[in-house]
Protein backbone atom coordinates (compact mmCIF):
# COMPACT_ATOMS: atom_id res chain seq x y z
CA UNK A 1 0.00 0.00 0.00
CA UNK A 2 1.24 3.76 -0.92
CA UNK A 3 2.21 5.51 2.20
CA UNK A 4 -0.45 8.33 3.28
CA UNK A 5 0.29 11.33 2.05
CA UNK A 6 0.43 13.49 5.39
CA UNK A 7 2.95 11.01 6.69
CA UNK A 8 4.81 10.53 3.97
CA UNK A 9 5.26 14.28 3.65
CA UNK A 10 6.02 14.17 7.18
CA UNK A 11 8.81 11.72 6.80
CA UNK A 12 10.21 13.55 4.03
CA UNK A 13 10.66 17.13 6.10
CA UNK A 14 11.76 15.68 8.60
CA UNK A 15 14.61 13.46 7.51
CA UNK A 16 15.67 15.82 4.57
CA UNK A 17 19.45 16.33 4.41
CA UNK A 18 21.88 19.09 2.45
CA UNK A 19 23.19 16.29 1.04
CA UNK A 20 19.77 15.17 -0.62
CA UNK A 21 19.18 18.27 -2.70
CA UNK A 22 20.27 18.74 -6.36
CA UNK A 23 22.72 21.27 -6.93
CA UNK A 24 19.90 23.06 -8.79
CA UNK A 25 17.43 23.03 -6.02
CA UNK A 26 19.55 23.99 -3.93
CA UNK A 27 20.52 27.27 -5.97
CA UNK A 28 16.63 27.59 -6.40
CA UNK A 29 16.02 28.04 -3.32
CA UNK A 30 19.03 31.10 -2.61
CA UNK A 31 17.37 32.84 -5.42
CA UNK A 32 14.30 32.00 -3.82
CA UNK A 33 15.41 33.37 -0.47
CA UNK A 34 17.11 36.73 -2.33
CA UNK A 35 14.14 37.68 -3.68
CA UNK A 36 12.30 37.79 -0.77
CA UNK A 37 14.87 39.34 0.78
CA UNK A 38 14.16 42.24 -2.42
CA UNK A 39 10.80 42.38 -2.31
CA UNK A 40 10.28 42.12 1.72
CA UNK A 41 12.71 45.55 1.91
CA UNK A 42 10.59 46.88 -1.22
CA UNK A 43 7.45 45.97 0.94
CA UNK A 44 8.56 49.17 3.18
CA UNK A 45 6.89 51.14 0.08
CA UNK A 46 3.41 49.58 0.36
CA UNK A 47 0.31 51.13 1.36
CA UNK A 48 -0.97 48.69 3.89
CA UNK A 49 2.43 48.23 5.43
CA UNK A 50 1.93 50.68 8.32
CA UNK A 51 -1.29 49.08 9.59
CA UNK A 52 0.25 45.11 9.57
CA UNK A 53 3.00 46.33 11.19
CA UNK A 54 0.51 48.26 13.49
CA UNK A 55 -0.84 44.37 14.35
CA UNK A 56 2.43 42.72 14.10
CA UNK A 57 3.39 45.03 17.16
CA UNK A 58 0.76 44.50 19.25
CA UNK A 59 0.78 40.76 19.54
CA UNK A 60 3.52 41.02 21.83
CA UNK A 61 5.61 43.30 23.54
CA UNK A 62 9.02 42.22 22.96
CA UNK A 63 11.73 42.61 20.11
CA UNK A 64 13.89 39.33 19.77
CA UNK A 65 13.14 38.26 16.49
CA UNK A 66 14.44 40.76 13.18
CA UNK A 67 12.63 42.46 10.66
CA UNK A 68 13.99 42.49 6.78
CA UNK A 69 15.22 45.85 6.58
CA UNK A 70 13.16 47.04 9.82
CA UNK A 71 13.39 47.20 13.68
CA UNK A 72 13.06 43.89 15.46
CA UNK A 73 9.57 42.74 16.87
CA UNK A 74 8.63 39.61 19.05
CA UNK A 75 8.35 36.90 17.06
CA UNK A 76 4.95 36.23 16.29
CA UNK A 77 4.97 39.58 15.07
CA UNK A 78 8.49 39.70 12.92
CA UNK A 79 6.67 36.23 11.30
CA UNK A 80 3.94 38.07 10.04
CA UNK A 81 5.18 41.33 9.41
CA UNK A 82 7.81 39.90 7.45
CA UNK A 83 4.93 37.54 5.56
CA UNK A 84 3.50 40.44 4.56
CA UNK A 85 6.49 42.68 3.82
CA UNK A 86 7.54 39.90 1.24
CA UNK A 87 4.10 40.31 -0.59
CA UNK A 88 2.82 44.18 0.16
CA UNK A 89 3.65 45.40 -3.17
CA UNK A 90 3.20 42.65 -5.59
CA UNK A 91 6.47 40.94 -6.91
CA UNK A 92 6.91 38.08 -4.89
CA UNK A 93 6.88 33.99 -6.28
CA UNK A 94 4.38 32.10 -7.05
CA UNK A 95 4.08 27.98 -7.70
CA UNK A 96 2.17 29.20 -11.23
CA UNK A 97 -0.11 25.29 -11.03
CA UNK A 98 -2.13 26.50 -7.97
CA UNK A 99 -1.53 29.88 -7.94
CA UNK A 100 0.26 30.48 -4.85
CA UNK A 101 2.72 32.29 -3.50
CA UNK A 102 5.16 30.32 -1.07
CA UNK A 103 8.31 32.61 0.53
CA UNK A 104 5.63 35.02 1.93
CA UNK A 105 4.27 31.80 3.93
CA UNK A 106 7.81 29.82 4.22
CA UNK A 107 10.73 32.12 4.87
CA UNK A 108 9.53 34.45 7.53
CA UNK A 109 9.00 31.96 10.20
CA UNK A 110 12.50 30.17 9.26
CA UNK A 111 14.63 33.20 9.74
CA UNK A 112 12.67 33.94 12.85
CA UNK A 113 13.59 30.35 14.21
CA UNK A 114 17.24 29.96 12.53
CA UNK A 115 17.86 33.52 14.14
CA UNK A 116 16.28 32.50 17.57
CA UNK A 117 18.09 29.06 17.69
CA UNK A 118 21.28 30.27 16.05
CA UNK A 119 20.83 27.96 13.30
CA UNK A 120 23.60 27.44 10.70
CA UNK A 121 23.07 28.72 7.15
CA UNK A 122 23.05 25.06 6.03
CA UNK A 123 20.39 24.16 7.76
CA UNK A 124 17.37 27.38 6.45
CA UNK A 125 18.83 26.00 3.53
CA UNK A 126 17.40 22.76 4.28
CA UNK A 127 14.27 24.38 6.32
CA UNK A 128 13.22 26.60 2.87
CA UNK A 129 13.49 23.78 0.64
CA UNK A 130 11.50 21.17 3.25
CA UNK A 131 8.45 23.96 3.45
CA UNK A 132 8.62 25.33 -0.08
CA UNK A 133 8.07 21.36 -1.43
CA UNK A 134 5.87 20.61 1.30
CA UNK A 135 3.54 23.39 0.34
CA UNK A 136 4.18 22.73 -3.49
CA UNK A 137 3.50 19.07 -2.92
CA UNK A 138 0.23 19.86 -0.84
CA UNK A 139 -1.55 22.20 -3.47
CA UNK A 140 -0.47 19.71 -6.71
CA UNK A 141 -2.49 16.97 -5.09
CA UNK A 142 -5.12 19.39 -4.85
CA UNK A 143 -7.10 19.04 -8.04
CA UNK A 144 -6.80 22.65 -8.11
CA UNK A 145 -9.09 23.63 -10.56
CA UNK A 146 -11.95 21.98 -8.67
CA UNK A 147 -9.90 23.98 -5.47
CA UNK A 148 -10.42 27.15 -7.66
CA UNK A 149 -13.96 26.33 -8.66
CA UNK A 150 -15.18 26.69 -4.63
CA UNK A 151 -13.52 29.87 -4.54
CA UNK A 152 -10.02 28.81 -2.05
CA UNK A 153 -7.15 30.98 -2.27
CA UNK A 154 -3.81 28.97 -1.84
CA UNK A 155 -1.27 30.79 0.26
CA UNK A 156 -3.75 30.75 3.06
CA UNK A 157 -4.72 27.21 2.72
CA UNK A 158 -1.25 25.60 1.91
CA UNK A 159 0.94 28.28 3.70
CA UNK A 160 1.09 26.91 6.89
CA UNK A 161 1.82 23.28 6.06
CA UNK A 162 4.90 25.00 4.31
CA UNK A 163 6.17 26.85 7.14
CA UNK A 164 5.51 24.51 9.79
CA UNK A 165 7.71 22.36 7.93
CA UNK A 166 10.17 25.18 8.03
CA UNK A 167 10.37 25.40 11.35
CA UNK A 168 9.98 21.42 12.06
CA UNK A 169 13.16 20.73 10.08
CA UNK A 170 14.97 23.43 11.86
CA UNK A 171 13.71 22.70 15.88
CA UNK A 172 14.63 18.41 14.15
CA UNK A 173 11.21 17.21 14.66
CA UNK A 174 10.57 13.55 14.35
CA UNK A 175 7.98 12.14 11.38
CA UNK A 176 5.17 11.58 14.30
CA UNK A 177 5.88 15.51 15.70
CA UNK A 178 6.40 17.06 11.95
CA UNK A 179 2.85 15.22 11.12
CA UNK A 180 1.17 16.41 14.40
CA UNK A 181 2.65 20.32 13.44
CA UNK A 182 0.59 19.57 9.69
CA UNK A 183 -2.68 18.22 11.78
CA UNK A 184 -2.52 21.89 13.34
CA UNK A 185 -1.38 23.94 10.37
CA UNK A 186 -4.41 21.80 8.77
CA UNK A 187 -6.84 23.13 11.32
CA UNK A 188 -5.91 27.17 10.90
CA UNK A 189 -6.13 26.62 6.87
CA UNK A 190 -8.34 29.07 5.23
CA UNK A 191 -8.70 31.92 2.54
CA UNK A 192 -11.05 32.79 -0.01
CA UNK A 193 -11.03 34.38 -3.47
CA UNK A 194 -13.90 36.72 -1.64
CA UNK A 195 -10.92 38.73 -0.89
CA UNK A 196 -10.09 39.33 -4.26
CA UNK A 197 -9.39 43.35 -5.07
CA UNK A 198 -8.48 43.99 -1.77
CA UNK A 199 -5.16 43.62 0.53
CA UNK A 200 -6.71 41.23 2.74
CA UNK A 201 -5.51 38.34 -0.18
CA UNK A 202 -1.88 39.60 0.87
CA UNK A 203 -3.05 39.06 4.19
CA UNK A 204 -3.54 35.71 3.81
CA UNK A 205 0.24 34.92 2.74
CA UNK A 206 1.24 36.48 6.53
CA UNK A 207 -1.45 34.83 8.40
CA UNK A 208 -0.77 31.32 6.91
CA UNK A 209 3.04 32.11 7.89
CA UNK A 210 2.02 32.89 11.65
CA UNK A 211 -0.22 29.62 11.43
CA UNK A 212 2.66 27.99 10.72
CA UNK A 213 4.61 28.84 13.39
CA UNK A 214 2.35 28.09 15.84
CA UNK A 215 1.17 24.82 14.76
CA UNK A 216 5.06 23.58 15.01
CA UNK A 217 5.61 25.22 18.35
CA UNK A 218 2.51 23.81 19.58
CA UNK A 219 3.40 19.98 17.81
CA UNK A 220 6.75 20.44 19.62
CA UNK A 221 4.45 20.88 22.86
CA UNK A 222 3.32 17.12 22.53
CA UNK A 223 -0.21 18.83 21.55
CA UNK A 224 -2.79 16.27 20.05
CA UNK A 225 -3.65 16.74 16.35
CA UNK A 226 -4.74 14.17 13.75
CA UNK A 227 -1.73 12.94 12.00
CA UNK A 228 -3.49 12.05 8.69
CA UNK A 229 -4.83 15.14 7.90
CA UNK A 230 -4.78 15.85 4.32
CA UNK A 231 -6.84 12.40 3.58
CA UNK A 232 -8.93 12.27 6.99
CA UNK A 233 -12.27 10.62 5.70
CA UNK A 234 -14.35 13.67 7.99
CA UNK A 235 -12.70 17.19 6.85
CA UNK A 236 -9.66 15.77 5.66
CA UNK A 237 -7.79 18.57 3.65
CA UNK A 238 -8.60 16.74 -0.03
CA UNK A 239 -12.20 15.51 1.21
CA UNK A 240 -13.18 18.94 2.42
CA UNK A 241 -11.63 21.42 -0.06
CA UNK A 242 -11.80 19.28 -2.91
CA UNK A 243 -13.76 15.95 -3.85
CA UNK A 244 -10.98 13.87 -2.85
CA UNK A 245 -7.90 15.65 -4.52
CA UNK A 246 -5.43 13.82 -6.35
CA UNK A 247 -3.09 12.75 -3.26
CA UNK A 248 -1.08 10.38 -5.32
CA UNK A 249 0.47 13.49 -6.57
CA UNK A 250 1.45 14.33 -3.65
CA UNK A 251 3.94 11.09 -2.78
CA UNK A 252 4.87 10.45 -6.35
CA UNK A 253 8.91 10.41 -6.97
CA UNK A 254 9.06 12.11 -3.35
CA UNK A 255 12.34 13.41 -3.18
CA UNK A 256 13.91 12.64 -6.38
CA UNK A 257 11.54 15.51 -8.18
CA UNK A 258 11.21 18.63 -6.46
CA UNK A 259 8.54 20.44 -7.44
CA UNK A 260 9.83 23.52 -5.63
CA UNK A 261 11.48 24.01 -8.70
CA UNK A 262 7.95 24.75 -10.39
CA UNK A 263 8.31 28.21 -8.27
CA UNK A 264 8.34 31.03 -10.45
CA UNK A 265 9.81 34.30 -9.77
CA UNK A 266 8.64 37.72 -10.80
CA UNK A 267 10.80 40.26 -12.18
CA UNK A 268 8.55 43.37 -11.84
CA UNK A 269 5.91 44.38 -9.77
CA UNK A 270 2.21 43.47 -10.81
CA UNK A 271 0.19 40.64 -10.87
CA UNK A 272 1.83 37.16 -11.27
CA UNK A 273 -0.63 36.64 -14.43
CA UNK A 274 0.25 39.87 -16.21
CA UNK A 275 3.90 38.47 -16.31
CA UNK A 276 4.17 37.07 -19.76
CA UNK A 277 2.10 40.13 -21.03
CA UNK A 278 5.21 41.97 -19.11
CA UNK A 279 7.77 39.99 -21.05
CA UNK A 280 6.03 39.99 -24.60
CA UNK A 281 5.93 43.72 -24.11
CA UNK A 282 9.54 44.34 -22.86
CA UNK A 283 10.86 41.18 -25.61
CA UNK A 284 8.91 43.35 -28.74
CA UNK A 285 10.57 47.13 -27.01
CA UNK A 286 14.35 44.82 -26.75
CA UNK A 287 13.66 44.23 -30.59
CA UNK A 288 12.27 47.17 -31.99
CA UNK A 289 12.76 50.83 -30.84
CA UNK A 290 9.47 52.26 -30.52
CA UNK A 291 7.88 56.03 -29.97
CA UNK A 292 5.01 55.72 -27.44
CA UNK A 293 3.58 58.60 -29.18
CA UNK A 294 3.17 57.03 -32.49
CA UNK A 295 0.88 53.99 -30.63
CA UNK A 296 -2.38 54.33 -31.52
CA UNK A 297 -3.56 50.97 -30.05
CA UNK A 298 -1.68 48.30 -27.65
CA UNK A 299 -4.05 45.10 -27.47
CA UNK A 300 -3.37 42.26 -25.49
CA UNK A 301 -4.89 39.01 -25.51
CA UNK A 302 -4.84 36.84 -22.44
CA UNK A 303 -6.29 33.59 -20.88
CA UNK A 304 -9.35 33.72 -19.17
CA UNK A 305 -8.34 33.55 -16.08
CA UNK A 306 -5.83 36.43 -16.31
CA UNK A 307 -8.90 38.18 -17.94
CA UNK A 308 -11.30 38.00 -15.19
CA UNK A 309 -8.75 38.70 -12.51
CA UNK A 310 -6.67 41.85 -14.11
CA UNK A 311 -8.37 42.58 -17.24
CA UNK A 312 -11.23 45.19 -16.14
CA UNK A 313 -9.39 47.53 -14.31
CA UNK A 314 -8.74 50.65 -16.74
CA UNK A 315 -9.96 53.06 -14.21
CA UNK A 316 -7.79 51.86 -11.16
CA UNK A 317 -7.09 53.83 -7.57
CA UNK A 318 -4.16 53.79 -5.95
CA UNK A 319 -1.21 51.65 -5.81
CA UNK A 320 -3.22 48.04 -5.48
CA UNK A 321 -5.51 48.72 -8.15
CA UNK A 322 -2.59 49.70 -10.42
CA UNK A 323 -0.57 46.46 -9.57
CA UNK A 324 -3.36 44.61 -10.07
CA UNK A 325 -4.42 46.86 -13.39
CA UNK A 326 -3.29 45.19 -16.99
CA UNK A 327 -4.52 48.35 -18.57
CA UNK A 328 -1.75 49.93 -16.42
CA UNK A 329 1.16 47.97 -16.25
CA UNK A 330 0.78 48.18 -20.08
CA UNK A 331 0.45 51.70 -20.53
CA UNK A 332 3.39 53.01 -17.77
CA UNK A 333 5.75 49.36 -19.64
CA UNK A 334 5.49 50.96 -22.41
CA UNK A 335 5.78 54.67 -21.88
CA UNK A 336 8.74 54.26 -19.48
CA UNK A 337 10.08 51.19 -21.10
CA UNK A 338 10.35 50.17 -17.35
CA UNK A 339 8.17 48.40 -14.65
CA UNK A 340 9.59 48.76 -11.07
CA UNK A 341 7.93 50.56 -8.26
CA UNK A 342 8.45 53.70 -9.49
CA UNK A 343 6.28 52.91 -11.97
CA UNK A 344 3.77 52.61 -8.84
CA UNK A 345 3.90 56.11 -6.80
CA UNK A 346 0.84 58.53 -7.22
CA UNK A 347 2.57 60.70 -9.49
CA UNK A 348 2.95 58.36 -11.89
CA UNK A 349 -0.23 56.45 -11.67
CA UNK A 350 -2.05 59.72 -11.20
CA UNK A 351 -0.57 60.85 -14.31
CA UNK A 352 -2.91 62.60 -16.56
CA UNK A 353 -2.01 61.29 -19.90
CA UNK A 354 -1.15 58.20 -18.74
CA UNK A 355 -4.59 57.59 -17.36
CA UNK A 356 -6.25 58.82 -20.79
CA UNK A 357 -3.70 56.24 -22.77
CA UNK A 358 -4.72 53.39 -20.32
CA UNK A 359 -8.35 54.11 -20.43
CA UNK A 360 -8.34 54.88 -24.44
CA UNK A 361 -6.18 52.74 -26.21
CA UNK A 362 -5.48 49.69 -24.26
CA UNK A 363 -7.61 46.92 -24.88
CA UNK A 364 -7.26 43.97 -22.99
CA UNK A 365 -9.06 40.70 -24.80
CA UNK A 366 -9.67 37.42 -23.53
CA UNK A 367 -8.47 34.52 -25.91
CA UNK A 368 -9.98 31.20 -24.98
CA UNK A 369 -6.93 29.72 -26.72
CA UNK A 370 -4.61 31.05 -24.35
CA UNK A 371 -4.21 29.40 -20.85
CA UNK A 372 -2.49 30.62 -17.46
CA UNK A 373 0.41 33.53 -17.55
CA UNK A 374 -0.01 33.25 -21.77
CA UNK A 375 -0.21 36.42 -23.39
CA UNK A 376 -0.11 38.09 -26.96
CA UNK A 377 0.62 41.16 -27.68
CA UNK A 378 -0.16 43.67 -30.82
CA UNK A 379 1.26 47.28 -30.82
CA UNK A 380 -0.70 49.36 -33.51
CA UNK A 381 1.38 52.43 -34.80
CA UNK A 382 0.07 55.96 -36.51
CA UNK A 383 1.89 54.74 -40.18
CA UNK A 384 -0.54 51.34 -40.33
CA UNK A 385 2.15 48.87 -38.77
CA UNK A 386 1.33 46.18 -36.30
CA UNK A 387 4.51 44.83 -34.09
CA UNK A 388 3.26 41.53 -32.77
CA UNK A 389 4.82 39.24 -30.28
CA UNK A 390 3.64 36.31 -28.10
CA UNK A 391 4.76 34.48 -24.65
CA UNK A 392 4.23 31.33 -23.63
CA UNK A 393 6.67 31.34 -20.07
CA UNK A 394 7.43 34.67 -18.41
CA UNK A 395 10.64 35.59 -17.55
CA UNK A 396 10.98 33.89 -14.49
CA UNK A 397 9.18 30.32 -15.07
CA UNK A 398 10.93 27.47 -14.40
CA UNK A 399 11.11 27.76 -18.50
CA UNK A 400 12.63 30.92 -18.83
CA UNK A 401 14.29 31.61 -15.93
CA UNK A 402 16.05 34.45 -14.02
CA UNK A 403 19.90 34.62 -14.53
CA UNK A 404 21.22 34.70 -10.77
CA UNK A 405 22.38 38.35 -12.20
CA UNK A 406 18.99 39.26 -12.45
CA UNK A 407 17.82 38.02 -9.18
CA UNK A 408 21.24 39.75 -8.07
CA UNK A 409 19.75 43.23 -9.83
CA UNK A 410 16.58 43.02 -8.49
CA UNK A 411 17.62 42.70 -5.05
CA UNK A 412 20.19 45.77 -5.31
CA UNK A 413 17.13 47.46 -6.71
CA UNK A 414 15.35 47.48 -3.47
CA UNK A 415 17.65 47.07 -1.21
CA UNK A 416 19.13 50.13 -1.69
CA UNK A 417 16.58 52.43 -0.17
CA UNK A 418 16.58 50.09 3.08
CA UNK A 419 20.38 48.94 4.34
CA UNK A 420 23.24 50.17 4.42
CA UNK A 421 25.01 50.43 0.79
CA UNK A 422 27.87 48.74 2.35
CA UNK A 423 25.79 45.93 3.83
CA UNK A 424 23.97 45.13 -0.06
CA UNK A 425 26.88 43.04 -1.38
CA UNK A 426 27.32 41.22 1.99
CA UNK A 427 23.76 39.82 1.72
CA UNK A 428 24.49 38.88 -1.54
CA UNK A 429 27.54 36.80 -0.39
CA UNK A 430 25.67 35.65 2.57
CA UNK A 431 22.54 34.12 0.58
CA UNK A 432 25.25 32.70 -2.43
CA UNK A 433 27.00 30.96 -0.06
CA UNK A 434 24.34 30.01 2.16
CA UNK A 435 25.37 26.70 3.14
CA UNK A 436 28.98 27.92 4.41
CA UNK A 437 27.31 30.59 6.92
CA UNK A 438 27.93 29.58 10.15
CA UNK A 439 24.83 31.50 11.58
CA UNK A 440 21.83 32.77 10.13
CA UNK A 441 22.31 35.63 12.46
CA UNK A 442 24.81 37.45 9.90
CA UNK A 443 22.31 37.24 7.41
CA UNK A 444 20.08 38.89 8.94
CA UNK A 445 22.34 41.76 11.15
CA UNK A 446 23.25 42.64 7.17
CA UNK A 447 19.43 43.42 6.86
CA UNK A 448 19.13 46.04 10.11
CA UNK A 449 17.74 49.12 8.69
CA UNK A 450 20.00 52.01 7.42
CA UNK A 451 20.15 54.52 10.63
CA UNK A 452 17.91 57.49 10.43
CA UNK A 453 19.33 60.77 9.50
CA UNK A 454 17.88 63.39 12.29
CA UNK A 455 15.88 66.79 11.30
CA UNK A 456 19.14 68.53 11.40
CA UNK A 457 21.15 66.21 8.98
CA UNK A 458 18.31 66.10 6.50
CA UNK A 459 17.76 69.67 6.06
CA UNK A 460 21.59 69.93 6.29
Amino acid sequence: MPQEATQALAEFAASLRYEDLPAEVTQHCKHLLLDALACALAGHQGEETPQVLALASALAQSNESSVIGGDPLSLAGATLFNGYLITAVTMCDAHRSTMTHVTPEVVPPALGIAVRDDCSGRNLLVAIAAGSEVTTRIGIGLDYPAFRARGWHGPGVLGPFGAAAAVGRLRGFDTETMARAFGLAGSQAAGTFAAWGTPTVKFHQCRGALSGLMAALLAEQKFRATREFLTAKDGGLYTAYVDGGKPELVTADLGRRFELMQIALRLWPSASLLQGMATALFDLLEQRTVDAAKVTALRVSLSKQAHDMHGHLPNYQGKFDALISGHYAAAVALHDRALTLVQFEPERYDDPKLRRFAQENIELRLDPALTGVQAVVELHLADGTTLTVRCEHPRGSFENPLSPAQVEDKFRTYAAARIPAAAIDGVVDAVNRLEDLASARTLMDLLKPAPRRSQGERAA
